[in-house]
């Protein structure tokens, strides 16, 4: 479906949000499009929210998993001997050391994410960044480094989301939430959950863009 066509309007058109949006906080806000693909919808939800927390005043710093150039392989290296980061890695790196809220918009591909984007995953988040081996919490798992942090995920889906959660016991939440994200300390990690996507009418679409874009605004 054609998304570069959809206008983004601003809904505070009175005195009472106008007032909501001085008094809000600005934060800053790491938005990637977790899709490989040049043109998606999980592109289209990761603008629409990227340009609704632009309007509500807050910092914003869009990545696209498309045009970034990396070897998602993490391959032979260790720990201790890891790949040099290609610059679109180390500038992604960075801008989730300076975000205070992470917003990734993925497709669930069998069952997980995209094989580009877990690849995004393993080659950034390394010890002495995301996480401290030399450190360990109650658990005895390793430090976190990355606290502080919240998350939101927008995740498009031909698996309903009363399906992903009786039959398949929310198993990306999972893996995102305890063993990614909130690993390295970015928690909660909230999920927004759009299904059926692929074949979804325009005015669902629009609905779902709507949402979005009331999430932006209020960088939730």
């Amino acid at each position: 479906m054609e998304l570069t066509a959809v206008i983004f309007e601003s809904s505070e058109s009175d005195h009472g949000q106008l007032s909501e949006k001085r008094r809000m906080t600005p934060r800053n806000i790491l938005v990637l499009d977790g899709h490989p693909a040049h043109r998606s919808l999980s592109s289209g939800f990761a603008r629409a929210y990227a340009e609704a927390a632009r309007d509500a005043g807050h910092e914003v710093r869009l990545h696209r998993l498309s045009e970034m150039s990396f070897d998602p392989d993490f391959g032979q290296s260790t720990y201790k001997d890891w790949k040099p980061l290609e610059p679109d890695l180390a500038a992604f790196a960075e801008d989730l050391e300076w975000a205070g809220h992470v917003v990734i918009a993925t497709p669930l591909w069998w069952g997980g994410l995209p094989a580009k984007l877990k690849g995004l995953f393993d080659r950034t988040l390394l010890p002495g960044r995301a996480f401290d081996t030399r450190s360990t919490t109650l658990l005895g798992q390793p430090k976190p480094m990355l606290t502080g942090r919240s998350a939101r995920l927008l995740v498009t889906s031909d698996t309903p989301g009363w399906f992903q959660r009786i039959v398949y016991g929310r198993a990306l939440q999972r893996q995102l939430r305890g063993q990614i994200l909130g690993y390295v300390g970015i928690r909660p990690a909230r999920f927004s959950w759009f299904a059926p996507a692929s074949h979804a009418s325009g005015a669902t679409v629009t609905a779902w863009l709507a949402r979005i874009s009331e999430l932006g605004r209020k960088a939730a």
